[in-house]
Formats: C-alpha cells, sequence, structure tokens
C-alpha cells in the first residue's frame, strides 16, 4: 500500500463513529502509521490489514466483542484480530491460553491453528484498544490517538439494538466496561491471558458466560470451535 492511501474502513462503521471520530481525525491516526514505516520501523499489523476485523464483522453483525491490549509484536502474527493469527503461524503463549481455556469450558482439542476468524464470522468482533503497534515493543502505540478510536467503536456497539457479550481481557480492556449498559449487555472482565499477566484468566469462563448470556436473551450461542 503506499502511502498516503486509506485502509479500507467498512461503511457501517464508518457511519456509526462519524458524530465523533470524523474523517480527519482517523487519517491523522494512519498518517502516525505510515510516518513510523516511512521512519523505517517495523509496524504490526501491515497498513491494509489494521481494520480487518472491523471488516470481516460489521456493526450489525455484531453479538460478541472480544476486547484485547494491542496486536502481536513478531513478525507474521498480527493479521488485524485479535488473539488470532495467520494459519501456519506458531500460537504465541496468550493464544495458547486462551485456547487452553477454551478446553476446558467445552472439552475442545486443542486445534491445529490459531486462526480466529471461524469466531469473526458469527459476529465476534476481535478488536484491540490499540490497533498498531512497533515490532518487538508492546504497548509502543498506546496513547497515540486509538484508544479514542475504539472507545468510539465500543460506543457505537453498546448503543445499537439487541444484546451483545463484551469479553474484557486484561486492564486496558476493563476500562470500558463503565461504558457497557449492561441492563442490556453483558460485561464480562478476565485477566489478560497472556503468562505475563498477574491476574486469573483460567477459570474465568469467558466463552461459557458469553453463550450463556446470549442464549438467556433467544440469541443464539456462538460455536466457538476452531476448526481444522
Amino acid at each position: 500500500m503506499e502511502v498516503g492511501q486509506t485502509p479500507h474502513l467498512d461503511k457501517s462503521w464508518r457511519d456509526a463513529i462519524a458524530d465523533e471520530f470524523d474523517d480527519q481525525r482517523l487519517d491523522s491516526l494512519l498518517r502516525f502509521v505510515e510516518a513510523e514505516t516511512t521512519a523505517g520501523k517495523t509496524i504490526y499489523p501491515p497498513l491494509p490489514l489494521v481494520f480487518a476485523a472491523l471488516n470481516r464483522t460489521p456493526l450489525p453483525a455484531v453479538r460478541a466483542v472480544i476486547l484485547g491490549q494491542d496486536p502481536y509484536i513478531r513478525p507474521g502474527q498480527a493479521h488485524g484480530f485479535a488473539f488470532s493469527v495467520p494459519r501456519g503461524m506458531a500460537k504465541p503463549p496468550s493464544l495458547r491460553n486462551v485456547l487452553t481455556e477454551l478446553s476446558a469450558e467445552f472439552g475442545y482439542a486443542m486445534p491445529s491453528h490459531g486462526c480466529l476468524e471461524a469466531w469473526a464470522d458469527q459476529g465476534v468482533l476481535l478488536l484491540n484498544k490499540v490497533l498498531t503497534v512497533e515490532a518487538g515493543k508492546s504497548g509502543s502505540h498506546a496513547g497515540c490517538g486509538w484508544e479514542a478510536f475504539t472507545d468510539r467503536i465500543i460506543r457505537a456497539v453498546n448503543d445499537r439494538a439487541g444484546h451483545v457479550a463484551f469479553l474484557l481481557w486484561g486492564a486496558a480492556a476493563a476500562k470500558v466496561a463503565p461504558a457497557i449498559d449492561t441492563g442490556r449487555h453483558l460485561a464480562h472482565i478476565s485477566a489478560h491471558p497472556s503468562p505475563l499477566a498477574r491476574g486469573k484468566f483460567f477459570g474465568s469462563r469467558p466463552f461459557s458466560a458469553a453463550n450463556a448470556f446470549l442464549e438467556a436473551r433467544q440469541a443464539g450461542a456462538i460455536d466457538w470451535r476452531v476448526e481444522a
């Protein structure tokens, strides 16, 4: 992608955030990412994939949100979906812990890959608070403006009709909980699944909680299996 070219963002999201997050502010964020790249830094995910989760799961399709911190920092891992990696890529420790918890809840076998796009296709928005990161430096783009953008995305989901299960993983994600209308939605907070996290992710049962919430409201359970 050439510098100055804006990656695609699904119209449903553009329309939803236009009142508070206009194109100029979004373009400023993307120019920051381009400037970092021009300066010789490696940025993940590649710019065309920054909005992959939003494009794969348009606003009207959202049934659940998994909210993390920022993308993976190693080559080939980040592809625009929180906690997911492309097929053929080794599972990072955080993802292994996610899949271990999933297995404990439902008895699923550990999948051969860590691509979670099948969840996105069922309406699970796999979103990070910060959508880009410098290679090898977790948290390097925190405070650069992405938080305002993703907070607006969360508010857009919160404001739409229906019921959504928000699974908030880690301290950064938990900060959005006050913005969620728990009279209509679920706000389920877990520790971050990273082995470095001090809190407890195992046993928090986020997937079971999401399905119980959705089924109780006739919204249908999510099939959390990661197929081969």
